[in-house]
């Protein structure tokens, strides 16, 4: 019964780091800025989006799951969203995956009192292995309690392994620019040395021609 208790406290402690909750309101516009929630996330990471919104008359919300790459790639997009609404993305890259949302204000109302309106969206984000449904796996394949934890701890420790796999690679590349920063500096110090003297050589030439044309020196 303890080693289950200690069990359940090690993935509450390692698990903590990749849920996201989160509860904001949304004011409407005619074109709304969009409220985006961000979190980093690995390539091939499950994204487990549950967004809760409240109701309201004269107001449309829609989401859409974009992610921080250069191409913006838009993994998912969802127009007038309303009560619970669970969606599910896989990330193509590694980078930061974002949710955004828009309150649009219907046509039919008037701007005026759009400001005494809005929405609450109470959102969850669970990323990675807090995305898996482990009660589903365990009544699939007829696992005990302590044979769950014990699968939720192996997919604990592979998420660690990749997060540790991917800050070595970064290392490596952070190490090669640094040696090439470095060289380029190196290079830059000696080409400046080098025009210095090649510049001082020059005045002392210059100087000397001028001097003899003045007759100052033999």
């Amino acid at each position: 019964m303890a080693s289950r208790g200690t069990l359940s406290f090690l993935l509450f402690v390692l698990l903590a780091p990749f849920v996201a909750a989160i509860k904001f309101t949304l004011p409407p516009g005619r074109v709304p800025a969009p409220k985006c929630i961000w979190n980093a996330v690995h390539t091939h990471a499950l994204v487990i989006v549950t967004a809760n919104v409240s109701p309201g008359p004269g107001q449309r919300v829609d989401i859409e799951i974009i992610d921080s790459t250069p191409q913006r790639n838009v993994y998912l997009s969802k127009r007038d969203i309303n009560g619970e609404t669970r969606l599910a993305v896989t990330a193509h890259a590694e980078g930061d995956v974002g949710v955004c949302l828009r309150n649009w204000l219907s046509p039919d109302v008037k701007i005026t009192m759009a400001q005494n309106m809005s929405r609450t969206v109470d959102l969850d984000i669970d990323i990675g292995v807090d995305a898996v449904d482990y009660n589903a796996i365990a009544n699939q394949e007829s696992l005990s309690g302590l044979e769950t934890e014990m699968r939720k701890l192996e997919g604990v420790v592979k998420e660690i392994e990749d997060e540790l796999e991917y800050l070595k690679k970064r290392e490596e590349r952070f190490a090669i620019t640094n040696l090439s920063t470095n060289r380029r500096v190196q290079n830059f110090a000696w080409f400046t040395l080098f025009s210095l003297i090649g510049l001082g050589v020059w005045q002392i030439f210059h100087l000397r021609a001028f001097f003899k044309r003045k007759y100052l020196i033999d």
